[in-house]
């Protein structure tokens, strides 16, 4: 599902026209991009947690060449899923 179909879903299942559920759709995934980013950790309840993690650094291995390399730590966003969103995706 592509974010234009999600719109659509969400726009069906609440009777709000689309372009209302875009601006609902952008503004969810924008506040959770800006509050991760931040450090903030998103919970919904029965869906997941957003939160943001660090990759220590590391030495990886250059596939062109073979040669060694320093792969310098970074923050990743990660998502874990809830039980209730687990639960019915193992139906």
């Amino acid at each position: 599902m592509k974010k234009t179909e999600l719109i659509a879903a969400v726009a069906e299942k609440s009777g709000i026209s689309k372009k209302d559920a875009e601006k609902a759709v952008t503004a969810v995934i924008d506040t959770i991009i800006e509050a991760v980013a931040a450090g903030d950790k998103i919970q919904l309840t029965g869906f997941g947690t957003f939160e943001q993690r660090t990759r220590n650094a590391r030495t990886g291995c250059d596939p062109r060449t073979g040669n060694k390399i320093e792969i310098p730590a970074s923050k990743v966003p990660a998502f874990k899923a809830g039980k209730g969103f687990k639960d019915i995706v193992n139906k």
